[in-house]
């Protein structure tokens, strides 16, 4: 059997979770004195709240390498194959814990799959092995085709802010000076090796809009793949971007909200768009 395995920073419900039978390693997000395990005991819309109420910065820490090794040593016992694709290693330690797991474990029939991404890109790898796993396709081939299309799964987001990202490490001083500017709205990425990159400036929401639609186009898109747009808290700014997607003849899917493990380094009001490029 084969199974597959995501961090809570895949943004997938729990329900969706139960529903397509995969394992999932949650994250633990703290504000203040508090500990939150994400999906788990934080609702998404009320983090956001507890953010803004509070102007607490939230933290985020890695699973622990004994929380993979209980799912590892379960594959082990059973003789299954286990594909874990995971956040970032340039962002989150989570591989790292994966990695030392599965040293312990001594189960070669484990494949680590370093996303060099975040949120729904994850999802989309993971919907991906899911239909290849359906196919009949093996653990070993699924993982090498998931390390080929990951170059290709794309995310183009604009936060309100770059402080979340600055204060978290994710971003250096220099770059997130940008988002100091009056007015001046940026658009981040995710760079080919797993870190955050800014791509663009704008002012105002429609221009931004505008060059979230100008990137896409240049990287086109793979339709055997869903588009999603996604927003951290409060649909207006995504709703419009979804009008605008509409209005230039993109087909696109639900609406996503990101989860807490990255919206605590983007902040509230982000929006944007995960698909995969041609």
């Amino acid at each position: 059997m084969i199974r597959i395995l995501v961090d809570s920073s895949s943004d997938y419900k729990i329900e969706e979770i139960r529903e397509k039978g995969l394992e999932l390693i949650p994250i633990t997000i703290t504000i203040g004195d508090t500990d939150y395990v994400d999906g788990q005991n934080l609702d998404r819309d009320e983090f956001y709240q507890i953010l803004e109420k509070t102007g607490n910065f939230p933290k985020t820490s890695q699973p622990s390498p004994q929380a993979f090794l209980e799912v590892f040593l379960d594959a082990k016992k059973k003789g299954d194959e286990l594909i874990c694709i995971l956040l970032s290693s340039s962002l989150s330690g989570t591989c790292q814990s994966a990695f030392l797991a599965k040293a312990i474990a001594a189960y070669d029939k484990i494949y680590i799959i370093d996303s060099l991404s975040a949120t729904y890109t994850i999802k989309l790898m993971a919907d991906y092995a899911l239909q290849l796993a359906s196919q009949n396709i093996g653990a070993g081939e699924i993982a090498a085709l998931l390390e080929i299309l990951r170059s290709r799964v794309k995310v183009l987001a604009a936060p309100d802010t770059l402080d979340f990202l600055q204060r978290g490490g994710r971003l250096s001083k220099a770059a997130a000076a940008i988002g100091n500017l009056a007015g001046i709205k940026p658009i981040i990425t995710i760079s080919p090796e797993g870190q955050v990159s800014v791509i663009g400036k704008c002012v105002g929401r429609n221009k931004t809009i505008l060059q979230i639609l100008k990137q896409l186009a240049s990287l086109g898109r793979d339709e055997d793949f869903p588009l999603y747009p996604i927003y951290s808290y409060g649909t207006e700014n995504c709703t419009k971007l979804c009008e605008k997607l509409t209005a230039s003849g993109y087909q696109i899917d639900e609406m996503l909200q990101i989860g807490p493990t990255i919206g605590a380094h983007i902040g509230p009001e982000a929006f944007g768009i995960v698909f995969v490029a041609k």
